[in-house]
């Protein structure tokens, strides 16, 4: 299992919100470079971004910070947040990022997803962002109709790199991960899914880890990383364990 590191970004700063909701932003760091460099220091392969301000607004807002980062690790970064057309898919893959993600206009505009992946082998991911059932849009801001397992199941034979499922009821609250919830994804489509959202301590990567069915390929961790609910080296292990048979 692959773990990533969060750094979510709001006015330019490194923050955490409490399900989703920007008007309750902890703000971690003022530098997400220097954020991104203890990451990879703390021995993380992968890095997850995510411009807020650009999920809402429908273009990149911290793009400078997104920037910084980039040229501050080597390591392979994620980046979400605002991201709707194919143009801008390839901006930032021309400026370093490995994975774009797509929300958003998965829900609204699936053949230009589809289309991406088609053009950026295993360098698109989708957002299948979770409340009340129903994917929600626009920054977590609006609703949707359609339902998780069916969204997923639109991008099964597109070549998309991975599922990002996210509980935003448990977003930045540490009330533990839905297990259930991503796994039901995993277990309906072939595409790797990471699970996000309230990934609170060590056992909830275990859980991850243990549950019957399809594997899940990676975990989330945000605001358990920064208040030290969760130690990095002890993540890392438990991620890497072997589960007994």
């Amino acid at each position: 299992m692959i773990l990533y590191p969060a750094i979510d970004l709001k006015d330019g700063a490194c923050v955490r919100l409490l399900h989703g909701d920007m008007d309750k932003a902890t703000v971690f760091s003022n530098s997400p470079a220097d954020q991104a460099k203890a990451f990879v220091e703390a021995g993380f392969g992968w890095l997850h971004v995510v411009d807020l301000n650009g999920a809402i607004e429908g273009k990149a807002v911290n793009a400078a910070a997104v920037s910084d980062i980039l040229r501050s690790v080597s390591i392979p970064v994620q980046l979400g947040g605002g991201i709707r057309d194919t143009a801008a898919i390839e901006r930032w893959i021309e400026a370093g990022v490995s994975r774009v993600i797509l929300g958003t206009v998965a829900v609204t505009d699936p053949q230009m997803v589809r289309g991406a992946a088609a053009r950026f082998p295993e360098q698109i991911a989708v957002a299948v962002d979770v409340r009340d059932g129903k994917v929600a849009v626009d920054g977590w801001t609006k609703g949707s109709d359609v339902d998780p397992i069916t969204l997923a199941k639109r991008f099964e034979d597109a070549g998309v790199a991975a599922l990002i499922v996210t509980d935003i009821s448990r977003d930045g609250a540490m009330t533990g991960v839905n297990v259930e919830g991503v796994g039901a994804v995993a277990d309906a489509v072939s595409i790797p899914v990471i699970a996000s959202g309230g990934v609170a301590s060590v056992k909830d990567i275990e859980h991850l880890k243990a549950r019957p069915g399809a594997p899940i390929a990676g975990a989330i961790l945000g605001r358990s990383l920064y208040n030290g609910a969760i130690v990095p080296a002890e993540a890392l292990a438990a991620a890497w364990r072997k589960v007994p048979a």
